[in-house]
């Protein structure tokens, strides 16, 4: 059952709320404070795109939030409160967001960043990045997609200064993936700012942006001199922004690897737009796995290697996991990784572990030497739920041989 949008007055009642019944063990989660919630703690799974209220097993009132189904569990939770999850609710929500991020406004080296993420924001299944004036929606279920008016109508009202949005449909079911919301439309193209460097954006472009916000501490290490003077490789480039970074930290050359056929093109965008020449850098639009093959006939090596995958990928000749595959990266980067090298691991794969993730890597190296340098999880602008660990999804790695 679903019930429509419904507003009486500017701040009137959103839904009507049914009451769900949580089994113990789900009932332990969000009294934990974790936000996610599953099918297995639904009494009955076809329960969907409905607002909730969540009660225990003794009928006690829980927790508001909501059900729908998307890659990351099957709802929300949204507030423990007795508070009306009204207009007021969603302006209130994205003012704090904003304020929290306050030292990122007031920055003159970074234009590009998220300023609300999910539960850390408190509000799971949705997440805005800022670009230069401009913000991007993302909907990850249909039933948070379906309530957009709402959060709209509240976001224009909590932050006016927003010249323009956009939004990316994330999940599955419309014939669209990007369009725009509301304001000014943003320039086909333009360049946003990180760490001081330049990078070339898009924001109407199917689901992609032309970079990774979650990054900007990583690709700042890179830019304070991780490569100065030395051979980067680095691997499922995207749009090389991993490279770029490097090149302006001071890297003697930089090799991007990608098998899309478009980030050849993407990747001298960004290197364009920091004026850096190209000759001691290049884009090669293969398979990785087929480049170790070719670096290894080629008798090619590199100082630094910087391996971010997919969670996932599919090709016609093989299928890749970073839960099972990743240690197949790191031991193949070990032959084509020149002596005192710096592999750089990174995945956003939410269902796995940091330490998980490790043993991965470990599995990888093997018996050869080698040492953390630095670890890093998601940046202060991608606010956390501190109580659940699949939140903080990003790990990287900076290691040394």
């Amino acid at each position: 059952m679903t019930y429509a949008l419904r507003k009486e007055g500017e701040f009137g009642i959103l839904f009507n709320m049914e009451k769900i019944s949580l089994n113990q063990s789900a009932e332990q989660k969000v009294l934990k404070g974790i936000n996610l919630i599953e099918k297995g703690d639904l009494p009955d799974n076809n329960l969907d795109n409905i607002w909730v209220e969540f009660q225990g097993s003794r009928g006690q009132f829980l927790a508001k939030g909501y059900l729908s189904a998307q890659n990351k569990g099957a709802g929300w939770v949204i507030t423990r409160q007795q508070e009306e999850l009204d207009l007021a609710f969603f302006v209130t929500l994205f003012q704090m967001a904003w304020n929290k991020r306050q030292a990122y406004h007031e920055s003159k080296l970074i234009t590009a960043y998220r300023i609300f993420n999910q539960d850390g924001d408190g509000f799971g299944g949705l997440t805005i990045d800022f670009y230069d004036g401009y913000s991007v929606f993302s909907w990850y279920n249909e039933f948070i997609y379906s309530q957009r008016a709402v959060i709209i109508e509240a976001f224009q009202k909590a932050l006016p200064q927003i010249k323009g949005g956009y939004e990316k449909i994330r999940f599955k079911g419309l014939d669209y993936e990007s369009q725009h919301l509301f304001g000014q439309e943003a320039p086909e193209t333009f360049t946003v700012l990180e760490n001081g460097v330049c990078y070339q954006v898009f924001l109407n472009d199917g689901l992609m942006t032309g970079i990774f916000l979650d990054q900007h501490e990583v690709r700042g290490s890179l830019v304070d001199g991780l490569a100065a003077g030395q051979s980067v490789l680095n691997l499922f480039s995207y749009t090389a922004a991993f490279s770029v970074a490097a090149a302006m930290g001071g890297a003697a050359e930089t090799t991007s690897v990608d098998l899309a056929k478009r980030s050849r093109e993407l990747s001298q965008a960004h290197f364009e737009a920091n004026h850096l020449e190209l000759d001691h850098h290049r884009f090669v639009v293969m398979d990785v796995f087929d480049y170790f093959k070719y670096a290894k006939r080629h008798d090619l090596s590199y100082d630094v290697i910087i391996l971010d995958p997919p969670s996932f990928a599919r090709n016609k000749k093989k299928t890749f996991s970073v839960a099972k595959d990743y240690h197949n990266l790191i031991a193949q980067s070990l032959e084509i990784l020149n002596p005192n090298g710096i592999l750089i691991a990174s995945t956003n794969a939410a269902n796995l572990t940091i330490s998980k993730f490790k043993e991965q890597i470990e599995k990888g190296f093997g018996s050869q030497a080698h040492n953390y340098v630095q670890t890093y999880r998601l940046p202060a602008d991608f606010q956390i739920n501190k109580k659940d660990e699949s939140s903080n999804y990003l790990k990287v790695f900076t290691i040394g041989i």
